[in-house]
């Protein structure tokens, strides 16, 4: 198995709500087949699935599936000072913000938020870990298909 990550799939409750709060984010849906709305990640894609959707694609319950499962996504960003308008974005876009924009014990400044369906967006500047030219994250600097 390949060392990457290709789909992130949200189980949501409205994707048209859902839809709306990644749009009011700044985020330009891609084409996806019905049902489905998909946002490009530099070298993944974001994708929103009805709850009901997965939950039967799963052969599970929607009740089963949903809030905070332990997983946090991660959104960096080039300044410490991009940190809390990205939070007071999505706040204003219906979110929730969870943590407020502070230092982090490890050097670096970071605030969470959650979605509109609970799931848990970290917003950081890590000074260790500079973007690179198209915005793509470089842990320690060093890009993905250079690390060993």
């Amino acid at each position: 198995m390949d060392q990457r990550v290709s789909l992130i799939t949200l189980a949501v409750s409205d994707i048209v709500a859902s839809a709306a709060f990644y749009e009011a984010l700044g985020w330009r849906r891609v084409e996806s087949p019905d049902g489905v709305v998909a946002f490009d990640l530099i070298g993944s894609v974001l994708g929103l699935y009805p709850r009901e959707g997965l939950a039967k694609e799963l052969g599970m319950k929607a009740e089963q599936i949903g809030g905070f499962s332990g997983i946090v996504l991660s959104y960096n960003v080039r300044e410490k000072s991009d940190v809390q308008p990205v939070l007071e974005a999505a706040r204003a876009a219906g979110g929730r913000v969870i943590k407020a924009a502070q230092d982090v014990f490890w050097g670096g400044h970071h605030g969470h938020f959650a979605d509109i369906d609970g799931h848990v967006w970290e917003v950081a500047h890590n000074p260790f870990s500079p973007l690179g030219p198209r915005g793509e994250f470089q842990w320690n600097g060093v890009q993905g298909e250079d690390t060993p």
